[in-house]
C-alpha cells in the first residue's frame, strides 16, 4: 500500500516529462467527452464574475463552450486563439465520498461550474496535477487539511472521469490558536527550524503534533516514535479542531529530555552552557552532577542557561529584604551566620565540602547539633547563607557543585558566578543591626569597592 500525507507536498515530475503526461490525460478526457477546449478571453472571464456579482451569484463559469460545435472549435484552432481545457462538471446529482474522519461528505454538482484544469500556456493547474501523480503512483490515501475539502470535489471527479481507483481521502480539522482562531504566523514560531532553535527536541514535538486530534484511548500522553507508529490509527483522529498550547508543549519536551540516557542529556546540555558561555568545559563529572541535579527545571534545551546561571547567582540582599526573609533575620539569622562563618574560617565545611556528599552529610549533622537546630529550622537559614535563595534544588549537591565551581577552573570568568569565598565575604560584611532596622546590607560590589 502507497499512502500519500499531503498531495500538495509531493514533488512533481520534472516540467518536460510531466506536462507530457498531463497532456496525454488532458486529451483522454476531451475523446471522452468529460473535458472541452473553452476560447474565452480574460476579459470575457471577468465579465462573467461581474454579472454573476450583480446577480448575487456564485462566481461560476457560465459554459459558453461547453456545447460548441466541431466547426466552431476548428475555426479558433486555426485563428490561433489561446485556450484552457475545462471540465465538464455534471449539471445534476451529487458527488459523495466517504471520508475517514468525517464520514459520508457530498456536494451538489450545480454548486461547482466547469473548471479549468489545463491553462492556456499547457501548465496544468493543481488539481489536475495531483490527480494525475497520485493516480499513476498508485497512492492510497491522501491525508490533509480540512481546507482542502473543496479540492476533493474537483479531484474525485477528474478521478472517475479518468477511471483511476479512487483513493481513501482523510481530512484533518485545522490546528488552532488559544482564541480558537485558524493557527498563523501572529500567534508565535511555525517553522520546524524555529522550534529547533528554541530548544525542543525533534521526538517532543512528533509526540504532541500527534496528540493534536488524536488519542490512543488511554490518559497516556507519553509516546516514541515507535510506539505512536504501533498504535496510530486514522479511526481515532478527532473531527474537532485541536487548540495548540505552548505550555503542554513546553512540559511534553521536558518529559522527553528528561527521558533521554544521561550521556545524551549530559553532552546537550553540556555543549549548551558551553555554547552559551557560562562555563569553559561541555564534559566531565562536573557537567554530569550539575545536570542530574538541575534536569527537573529544565522544560527546553535553551532553559539549562537559567538554572545554571541561578545556581551560581547569590541574590542574597534581594532575599533579606522580602518579607520570608526578614522573618528569618529576626529569627536569630545573624548567630547562624556567626557559627557558619567560623566552621568556614576554621577549614571545617571546605574539608567537608572536599570529601562530597557523604562530607556534607557528616558536617551540616555536626553543625545543626552544636547550634541545637534540625530539619526546617536548620536548613531553611543555612539555605539562604550559602545560596541567597530561599527555595532550590538539593542544597547539598548545590553547595557541593559551587565548591567545585570555585576551586577549579570550570566557569567562564564572563559569567555571573559569586564563589563560596566571595559569599563568605559578604556574610562578613553584613550589619545585622542594621538589617534588622529595615536598612540593606552591603551588595557584594560595595565590599569590593571597600
Amino acid at each position: 500500500m502507497k499512502v500519500l500525507g499531503s498531495a500538495e507536498t509531493m514533488v512533481h515530475i520534472d516540467n518536460q516529462k510531466g506536462n507530457s503526461l498531463y497532456k496525454q490525460h488532458a486529451e483522454k478526457l476531451i475523446e471522452s467527452g468529460h473535458v472541452y477546449r473553452c476560447f474565452c478571453s480574460n476579459e470575457e472571464l471577468e465579465q462573467m464574475k461581474e454579472i454573476a456579482k450583480l446577480k448575487q451569484l456564485p462566481p461560476v463559469y457560465t459554459g459558453k463552450w461547453a456545447n460548441a460545435t466541431d466547426e466552431e472549435v476548428q475555426e479558433e484552432l486555426a485563428k490561433g486563439t489561446p485556450y484552457t481545457y475545462r471540465f465538464r462538471v455534471p449539471k445534476e446529482g451529487r458527488l459523495t465520498i466517504n471520508d475517514l474522519i468525517r464520514g459520508e461528505v457530498s456536494w451538489n454538482h450545480n454548486t461547482l461550474g466547469d473548471f479549468v484544469i489545463m491553462r492556456s500556456n499547457g501548465q496544468p493547474v493543481y488539481n489536475f496535477c495531483v490527480t494525475v501523480d497520485d493516480a499513476t503512483m498508485a497512492i492510497s490515501h491522501v491525508i490533509r487539511a480540512e481546507e482542502h475539502l473543496p479540492n476533493t470535489l474537483r479531484q474525485a471527479l477528474i478521478y472517475k472521469a479518468l477511471g483511476f481507483p479512487m483513493p481513501h481521502f482523510a481530512h484533518v480539522s485545522l490546528i488552532l490558536a488559544p482564541d480558537r482562531s485558524k493557527l498563523s504566523k501572529r500567534h508565535g514560531a511555525t517553522s520546524v527550524g524555529q522550534y529547533r532553535e528554541m530548544g525542543y527536541l525533534p521526538q517532543a514535538m512528533v509526540n504532541y503534533l500527534a496528540l493534536l486530534g488524536w488519542g490512543d484511548g488511554t490518559e497516556n500522553e507519553f509516546f516514541t516514535l515507535e510506539q505512536l507508529v504501533e498504535k496510530f490509527s486514522i479511526g481515532r483522529v478527532n473531527k474537532s479542531g485541536a487548540v495548540f498550547d505552548s505550555t503542554k508543549l513546553r512540559w511534553m519536551n521536558g518529559q522527553h529530555l528528561r527521558a533521554l540516557p544521561s550521556e545524551q542529556l549530559n553532552k546537550l546540555v553540556g555543549e549548551r552552557w558551553k555554547s552559551t558561555g557560562i562555563l569553559i568545559q561541555s564534559e566531565g563529572p562536573f557537567i554530569e552532577e550539575a545536570v542530574q541535579l538541575l534536569k527537573d527545571g529544565i522544560e527546553v534545551v535553551t532553559d539549562s542557561e537559567k538554572v545554571i546561571s541561578n545556581l551560581l547567582s547569590y541574590p542574597l540582599h534581594a532575599t533579606l529584604s522580602s518579607p520570608e526573609g526578614k522573618a528569618m533575620v529576626e529569627n536569630k539569622l545573624s548567630e547562624l551566620s556567626s557559627a557558619l562563618l567560623a566552621a568556614y574560617d576554621n577549614g571545617e565545611l571546605s574539608n567537608a565540602l572536599e570529601e562530597g556528599h557523604s562530607g556534607w552529610q557528616k558536617w551540616v549533622k555536626s553543625f545543626g547539633k552544636s547550634l541545637k537546630l534540625k530539619g526546617k529550622s536548620l536548613f531553611m537559614p543555612l539555605r539562604v547563607l550559602l545560596t541567597g535563595k530561599l527555595h532550590g534544588p538539593d542544597m547539598g549537591s548545590s553547595i557541593i557543585l559551587l565548591h567545585q565551581a570555585g576551586t577549579r577552573d570550570i566557569v567562564s570568568s564572563q559569567a555571573a558566578f559569586v564563589t563560596l569565598d566571595e559569599r563568605f565575604a559578604v556574610l562578613r560584611e553584613i550589619d545585622w543591626e542594621a538589617l534588622s532596622k529595615d536598612q540593606p546590607p552591603l551588595e557584594p560590589a560595595a565590599i569590593a569597592a571597600n
